[in-house]
């Protein structure tokens, strides 16, 4: 098969919709498929085009053998309604000069990532274009995610959006989403061809990473995104980690990173040590060293299931999990670590001291880990189940 991505987000960024589509153009071209890429210049999380790619219009590049263009974009991160349209809307609009490229490669199907919704609106006319056969991949709902965080309001501009959103579903011939509440949603909303396609994990990248004793002190890790939406920052303000045996170490960038900083230099006596952006490849190795992950969220998205899940279950490592919704439900079903509520901290820091203080239970969850891994979130036997899906709906 020939398949094409469209994508605002792809790699050398980092992330986990970069993370998701990557494995999956890698796995899917050793399944002897082509693979094609059109994407923007890569600026996430920094808002700021990396500088070997500024001042270009239109880029070419080979990335693990398969092609990839790019386009400019207006690249920024701020929190501002006006520079956050502009930004998804201009590599939308660049994205439509992909138009001849993409029909003269005579894909079976164009693999389009919505949201931004505006790329799924230009995803449905450049398959048309192409003639080819569109799938949604559809990783946030959008514009209710937007509306549970607080970006947007209910009103005319909403529904606006929500029909847009609809057309979207309704468009594609197939539409796949990364959790269980997101294809439920596509499929209440006109969309055919339902496919669940989660983030999952190679379990092969973390094979070095076993059970540790829970000598102290123990060392919980995040490793992600420094947003607003994960709250890393309150969770240092809140709980003193060394007071209980225990040391927080954090990887990664974004909006909190120079509060976090800042507040870690203020209280070097809290057992907290901020490790600056960590890669793909290096994740696995600095895993290895802890005995805990922090998965939180401030705020219940529906939909959203934080990719550092899977990686978690991979290394072995119990989840330290704040929040509520469908990542809430994986943690506990399959009894791999312990939930906290949404911003509930205290509740945070008992599940720490408990996990600590029941060695043999922590191992159990450690091993559950493991085996969900191997089992229900193994990545490439996912990307496997989808190959033979897509040839089935040719």
């Amino acid at each position: 098969m020939k398949i094409g991505l469209l994508t605002q987000y792809y790699k050398p960024e980092m992330g986990a919709p970069q993370n998701r589509l990557y494995e999956m153009v890698r796995g899917l071209k050793e399944l002897g498929n082509e693979l094609y890429i059109v994407t923007a210049m890569p600026n996430y999380p920094t808002g700021k085009i990396f500088p070997e790619y500024q001042g270009k219009l239109v880029s070419n590049e080979i990335m693990d053998g398969i092609a990839v263009k790019r386009y400019w974009l207006y690249a920024s991160n701020a929190r501002k309604v006006i520079p956050r349209i502009w930004n998804m809307v201009s590599f939308s609009c660049m994205a439509l000069f992909s138009a001849c490229y993409l029909r003269k490669l005579h894909l079976d199907y164009l693999i389009v990532e919505s949201p931004p919704l505006t790329l799924g609106i230009v995803g449905i006319w450049l398959a048309k274009f192409a003639k080819c056969k569109l799938i949604a991949n559809i990783s946030d709902i959008w514009p209710l995610s937007a509306k549970e965080l607080g970006a947007i309001s209910e009103g005319r501009l909403y529904r606006i959006l929500e029909r847009l959103e609809h057309k979207i579903y309704r468009s594609a011939h197939i539409c796949m989403g990364q959790s269980q509440e997101i294809v439920d949603h596509i499929a209440a909303h006109g969309g055919k061809n339902v496919y669940l396609f989660r983030n999952g994990v190679d379990p092969t990248r973390f094979e070095t990473c076993e059970f540790k004793t829970t000598k102290r002190p123990i060392k919980l890790v995040y490793a992600g995104l420094l947003g607003f939406a994960q709250g890393v920052a309150d969770i240092c303000k809140s709980i003193n980690f060394a007071e209980i045996g225990a040391e927080f170490h954090i990887y990664g960038a974004g909006g909190e990173q120079e509060e976090i900083e800042k507040y870690i230099q203020q209280h070097p006596d809290h057992g907290i040590v901020y490790h600056g952006v960590v890669t793909r490849q290096e994740l696995p190795k600095h895993l290895q060293q802890a005995h805990l992950t922090l998965v939180p969220l401030v705020k219940n998205i529906y939909g959203a299931v934080p990719s550092k899940i899977y990686e978690s279950m991979a290394a072995g490592l119990p989840i330290m999990f704040v929040g509520e919704g469908e990542g809430a439900k994986i943690v506990q079903e399959n009894n791999i670590g312990l939930i906290a509520n949404a911003k509930d901290y205290n509740m945070l820091r008992n599940n720490i001291q408990y996990i600590v203080s029941h060695p043999e239970e922590m191992k159990q969850m450690s091993n559950n880990c493991k085996t969900c891994a191997q089992t229900k979130f193994n990545r490439p036997k996912q990307i496997l189940d989808l190959h033979k899906y897509l040839l089935q709906h040719k």
